[in-house]
C-alpha cells in the first residue's frame, strides 16, 4: 500500500502537527499523500474532488466525530478508512496517536490488514406534501424532543406494521457500529459492529416495560411524531450521527432502512471484538 490521503479535524490536531508528521513520513518512504481539513460545522466543506483516484487508504485524524463525517462523505467509494484518535475515547478509531507512525510503516511495508464492511443507515424525511429528502448515517438516527421540556408521543412501525407508541424523550435507531454510542447510553445492547441488524432504543421512556428492540437489517422503520396538545405547534429534532439535520412536525414521518452503501474500515489490530470492547470501555470509568 503506497497511496494515502489524510482527512483531519484541525481542532483535534493543533497546527496539524500529527498530520504533517504522517504526510512527511509517507513521502520519505516512497508513498504518495495529501491532506485536507474537515470541519463542516464551521463552514470548512469537504471537497471529495481533491482525493486522487488511486488512493488506497484514507487516514482520519481526529476523534469519532471526524471519522463519522468522513464515513458519510466517502460512503459511495470503496476506499477503506482508518481512524487515528486524537480526541477522547475514540471507540471507532483503530489507532492511538502514539501508534500512528508505526502503523503507517506497517502498511507501507505490505503487512497484512483486514477491511471490515460496516452497514449504514438511510433516513428519508416524508413531508406532508409527499416530498422526501434522504441522508445517511454510520452510527444512528435520533428523533428527540426540542423546545419545551415535555415528553413526545412517537409512533414506530416496521414494514408498515404498527409496533408501538412510545411516550419518551425520543427514539434512537442505531447500527451495530452505533450500538456503543448514544444507544448504549440509553440502555441499548452492545453489538458486534460486523453484524447486520437495526437497534431501536427509546430515550427516557415514561413506562417500565419499554426496551430496546433488535430488528433485521432488511426491515424498514417508520417514525411519526403525534400531536399531544391541540393548537400547539410540536416538533421533534432529527440528528444523523449527532448532527442536527432538520425537524419533524406533528404528523410528519421519517423512514429509516439499511443503506445500499457501506463504510469500509481498515483494521491492523488482531484484537477480538471483546478485547477491544474491554479496552475502550475502561475509558468511561476513568
Amino acid at each position: 500500500m503506497k497511496h494515502f490521503y489524510i482527512i483531519v479535524n484541525p481542532r483535534r490536531d493543533q497546527q496539524l502537527k500529527l498530520t504533517k508528521e504522517l504526510h512527511a513520513f509517507i513521502l520519505e518512504h516512497g508513498g504518495t499523500c495529501d491532506y485536507q481539513v474537515n470541519r463542516e460545522d464551521e463552514g470548512t466543506m469537504f471537497d471529495i474532488s481533491r482525493i486522487p483516484d488511486d488512493t488506497e487508504c484514507i487516514l482520519v485524524v481526529g476523534g469519532d466525530g471526524t471519522l463519522l463525517r468522513a464515513a458519510r462523505n466517502m460512503a459511495e467509494y470503496n476506499i477503506p478508512l482508518i481512524g487515528i484518535n486524537t480526541g477522547h475515547v475514540g471507540y471507532l478509531c483503530e489507532l492511538e496517536e502514539d501508534k500512528a507512525i508505526d502503523a503507517i510503516h506497517r502498511l507501507l511495508s505490505g503487512e497484512d490488514y483486514l477491511v471490515e464492511k460496516r452497514m449504514l443507515l438511510s433516513g428519508g424525511f416524508v413531508r406532508e406534501d409527499g416530498s422526501m429528502e434522504e441522508r445517511i448515517a454510520l452510527n444512528d438516527i435520533v428523533i428527540h424532543r426540542c423546545g419545551a421540556l415535555q415528553v413526545m408521543d412517537i409512533v414506530v412501525s416496521v414494514n408498515g406494521e404498527y409496533l408501538n407508541t412510545y411516550s419518551a424523550d425520543g427514539i434512537i435507531i442505531a447500527t451495530p457500529t452505533g450500538s456503543t454510542a448514544y444507544s448504549m447510553s440509553a440502555g441499548g445492547p452492545i453489538v458486534d459492529p460486523r453484524a447486520q441488524l437495526l437497534l431501536v432504543t427509546p430515550i427516557s421512556p415514561h413506562t417500565l416495560n419499554a426496551k430496546s428492540i433488535v430488528l433485521s437489517a432488511e426491515d424498514e422503520i417508520t417514525v411519526e411524531v403525534l400531536a399531544r396538545n391541540q393548537g400547539q405547534e410540536e416538533k421533534a429534532e432529527v440528528s444523523f450521527d449527532g448532527a442536527p439535520v432538520g425537524a419533524l412536525a406533528a404528523g410528519e414521518q421519517i423512514m429509516v432502512k439499511k443503506s445500499k452503501s457501506c463504510t469500509r474500515i481498515l483494521k491492523l489490530s488482531r484484537l477480538s471484538f471483546l478485547e477491544k470492547l474491554r479496552e475502550k470501555l475502561q475509558g468511561y470509568s476513568l
